[in-house]
């Protein structure tokens, strides 16, 4: 059996619906997987264009075109696929080119957009958190002065077990502090941002601190709208994810650890970012990418829940905050994570004309 022949066996056997478009548009070949999802439709369009009978601003055709423009494989998540006038419905796409000018797409059927499946977990721990702050907070308090006490009066040799306890009562403070951020269920106060304003300064934080000492990167569309959102936690939700990539490129150990920040308009990529609500566009993309050694396989499908984290002395709530902060935007994060490379895609809402105007 020739190679070819393998890979032809391979992309009609496949489970996930899979379809060639020629570089002309149309859409030469379709796996039985995407005749199941599509039924007759994709033999009568095989007739003529493919592309051209996509709605306007389809997230297929931006998956191509990007295909296209990169010369690469690309992927995008939680995408919004119509079709034949069947009811819209989420995916993971994929697209690659085949050399001859036609691009394979593939695609992976969810259940549930990241953004609301996120939203939803994370509030199961809102409740936690103004327990935890009601019922913490003060013997801390109590048990912090009494230590103070205790260090004032100490022999020598007793000092530094006060002030372990010293410390260690403010460590469980800051802990505290930071799951308590889960229980403000107000959403955030959003007007126009200029996103390239706030990457700015989040790169000045981190190159005089966390990233000292590594190459920063930054690629920005100049031409990208402002999104909408409350500056500030913007500012926290980057600033989180710029922390976290310069820990793991600092871990290579080499002195060539990087990082690299870019954004991106994304046509078609809509989103829903919380339960029962409608699907609304989120073309604005930022990345933060680092060159660390990756996620490790066993944490992907969790990363973003709280408690969950890589550090030997983490409490695993950067990223669970990060994810609250952005789905509270109407927004979506994801991650693609291998070693020698991990990327964290943040995709947010764009301003609207009476949003700039208001």
């Amino acid at each position: 059996m020739s190679l070819d022949t393998l890979k032809a066996a391979a992309f009609d056997l496949s489970p996930e619906p899979a379809m060639v478009v020629s570089a002309d548009g149309a859409l030469v070949a379709a796996n039985e997987a995407a005749e199941a999802l599509f039924g007759q439709g994709l033999g009568l369009l095989a007739r003529g264009r493919f592309l051209a009978a996509l709605p306007p601003g389809s997230a297929l055709v931006s998956l191509i075109n990007r295909a296209v423009e990169e010369g690469g494989p690309v992927r995008e998540r939680g995408v919004e696929i119509s079709l034949f006038g069947l009811p819209p419905f989420e995916a993971d796409g994929a697209a690659a080119p085949l050399g001859d000018g036609s691009i394979l797409l593939s695609l992976h059927i969810r259940a549930n957009n990241l953004g609301a499946e996120r939203a939803e977990s994370l509030r199961s721990i809102v409740g936690l958190g103004r327990i935890m702050a009601h019922e913490i907070k003060n013997p801390l308090a109590g048990i912090r002065g009494a230590a103070q006490l205790l260090k004032s009066g100490a022999k020598a040799e007793d000092a530094p077990l006060a002030q372990l306890i010293v410390d260690e009562t403010d460590r469980v403070r800051r802990l505290v502090d930071r799951m308590e951020a889960f229980s403000d269920d107000a959403p955030p106060v959003r007007a126009p941002v200029n996103i390239h304003q706030v990457l700015d300064r989040v790169r000045a934080l981190a190159a005089n601190g966390v990233a000292d000492g590594l190459i920063l990167r930054e690629t920005y569309d100049p031409s990208l709208p402002p999104t909408l959102g409350d500056e500030d936690q913007l500012i926290q939700i980057f600033l989180n994810l710029v922390k976290n990539a310069a820990e793991a490129a600092h871990s290579r150990g080499d002195g060539r650890g990087a990082i690299t920040i870019t954004t991106a308009y994304r046509h078609g990529v809509r989103v829903r970012a919380a339960k029962g609500q409608a699907l609304h566009g989120a073309p604005l993309e930022v990345r933060v990418v680092d060159n660390g050694p990756g996620v490790p396989p066993h944490l992907r499908d969790s990363l973003f829940q709280p408690f969950v984290t890589t550090k030997t002395y983490g409490a695993g709530l950067g990223l669970a905050l990060v994810a609250k902060l952005v789905a509270g935007h109407g927004g979506l994060i994801d991650f693609e994570s291998e070693p020698g490379r991990t990327s964290f895609r943040v995709l947010l809402p764009i301003a609207s004309q009476e949003d700039l105007t208001a």
